[in-house]
């Protein structure tokens, strides 16, 4: 195994300055540079941890001090711009499109699959459309429908150039099946589920496979009606039974389900899946290219089949990974029962990937463009730490969002021997030349940790003055001594509370400057994180953390 020391150390330093405290994850993932082996990972591992339980632990002029000469170890590299690769097979207008099924909020991995289509249609001067796949009745509403359609539009900003609801074209689907009926490629059958999915398994057609057309149409008639009570008949596809595609033996095509529909009412009662509607609405809209991730690739030939068998056009298909984000929970199912029983405070829970989430919390919409950029259409499934999105929004954040001073548990201090001083000035940011105030009373409040922490020491209150840090701290001058820990502070000051990302409170106060700032700003207060104003509830400035 290699040594590893030196870079250790190195990064390690470099982390505790940044962000007060090095963590261990964030060093042991710049290693694989320098040559790291998964297997080495855990002996690796142990000896990082050592190294940051000592470094957090040492001034801050020393760490200063120790990491200049190692500095030299850091790997500053310059990525090159990263795009999406063209698009293959380009005649005329391209036409994208997302279909999302309107039964649950927008996840993450559903903003970089549409973002990935938008990108795609106006990158060839094209179209992009956004189909409704409404066919379950029992889980589609209009409320999951207008709130896509709000992620879409306000969150992501995507500009739709048409919307189609599938439901729409029940009767376009009932005229395909009865082609279907009389061509021979579809039967009705009247197998239990149970039945039905072993006689698949084992590759064996059942005896409803054998009526004749004219019953089929009859029963098929019926079927319509009502006739038959919900699970006991479907249509089916005549496929193929010894086929390795286990899709393509004998796939269910319509099912019968009693619910009322949101947008049709009870006009249907026999209902098209995925597998029938899907290739004739990317052929009836235009689609040229459909761009999706790959759990999709075992249905791809029984889609060709059927539109080969309807004289409908085929499309280029691009077939990506799925993405999913480590510790976000997106599934709709999960996500609806938690919700339901008060586990999620909403679909908005900050612990969730929903664009409601990522919004409150004040991921912008140009990170997940990033990203896709970033990722690219890579066919392996894309497992993603929220500290990659993390990294990349402080990376567009940094450069743009002012600075202010938010202490978390405060704790008051009396500072002996303390100068008249009313008001002090400090940037908004670094890089702009706007100045807020920051007022000084007889007080001065610190966070509960920062005391703790650095009692006994004498400690610089930025832009403010020296005091050594005790029950009874003491005024020890105002000059800007650089080897001396710096902290935030307030003095007069408004109430603030943080939403954190485990979904628990940070109570605290906040410099009185944040009077300025406007609902849904993201700011940054110093040496705490990225936060984003949600609300102000009876002099509350209720805030939502997005991140370090």
């Amino acid at each position: 195994m290699n040594d590893f020391s030196k870079e250790i150390r190195a990064y390690a330093l470099k982390n505790a300055i940044e962000f007060r405290r090095a963590e261990p994850k964030s060093i042991l993932s710049k290693l694989f540079q320098f040559g790291l082996q998964k297997d080495d990972i855990k002996e690796v591992m142990s000896i990082v941890e050592k190294n940051v339980d000592q470094i957090n632990s040492m001034p801050n002029d020393e760490k200063e001090k120790e990491f200049q000469s190692l500095k030299h170890l850091i790997k500053e590299h310059v990525e090159k711009e990263k795009k999406l690769p063209e698009l293959k097979n380009v005649s005329g207008e391209v036409v994208t499109r997302f279909p999302p099924e309107p039964s649950k909020y927008l996840h993450f991995g559903h903003a970089l699959a549409c973002l990935i289509n938008y990108t795609y249609a106006k990158k060839y001067n094209g179209k992009f459309v956004v189909r409704f796949e409404d066919c379950n009745p029992e889980k589609c509403s209009q409320e999951y429908a207008d709130v896509i359609l709000r992620d879409l539009k306000d969150y992501l900003e995507v500009k739709i150039d048409s919307i189609r609801y599938i439901s729409d074209d029940m009767h376009l689907f009932y005229d395909y099946a009865e082609k279907l009926i009389e061509k021979g490629k579809a039967f009705m059958c009247f197998c239990d589920r149970d039945t039905m999915q072993n006689l698949r398994h084992e590759g064996k057609g059942c005896n409803c496979r054998s009526s004749s057309v004219q019953d089929n149409k009859k029963n098929w008639k019926k079927f319509l009606e009502g006739f038959y009570a919900p699970g006991t008949a479907t249509l089916r596809y005549t496929g193929d039974m010894s086929a390795n595609n286990q899709v393509l033996r004998d796939p269910v095509l319509f099912r019968s389900m009693d619910a009322e529909h949101y947008r049709q009412g009870t006009k249907y009662k026999v209902w098209p899946m995925y597998d029938f509607y899907n290739p004739i609405e990317d052929s009836l809209m235009g689609v040229t290219h459909i761009l999706r991730s790959n759990e999709f690739d075992v249905r791809v030939e029984l889609h060709d089949q059927l539109r080969n068998l309807f004289g409908l056009n085929n499309q280029e298909t691009v077939q990506f990974g799925r993405f999913n984000v480590i510790g976000a929970e997106m599934s709709g199912r999960d996500i609806r029962e938690k919700v339901k029983s008060g586990e999620y405070l909403g679909w908005d829970d900050p612990r969730l990937g929903t664009l409601p989430a990522l919004e409150r919390r004040g991921i912008d919409k140009d990170v997940l463009i990033e990203l896709i950029n970033h990722i690219g259409l890579s066919k392996k499934q894309i497992q993603i730490d929220f500290a990659m999105i993390a990294s990349i929004s402080r990376k567009l954040l940094d450069k743009k969002v002012n600075r202010y001073f938010f202490v978390a548990d405060p704790v008051e201090l009396q500072v002996q021997k303390m100068p008249d001083i009313k008001e002090v000035d400090a940037k908004l940011h670094p890089d702009k030349p706007f100045v807020r105030k920051l007022r000084v009373g007889k007080s001065i409040f610190i966070s509960k940790e920062d005391f703790e922490e650095l009692k006994g020491k004498e400690i610089r209150l930025m832009n403010l003055f020296n005091i050594k840090l005790g029950d009874k701290p003491v005024f020890t001058g105002e000059e800007n001594n650089p080897k001396l820990q710096k902290i935030h502070w307030v003095s007069t000051s408004l109430p603030a509370r943080i939403l954190m990302d485990n979904a628990t409170w940070v109570e605290g106060l906040a410099e009185q400057e944040i009077a300025n700032i406007k609902i849904g700003e993201v700011v940054q207060f110093e040496r705490f994180g990225f936060c984003r104003l949600d609300a102000v509830k009876n002099g509350m400035y209720e805030f939502w953390f997005s991140h370090k």
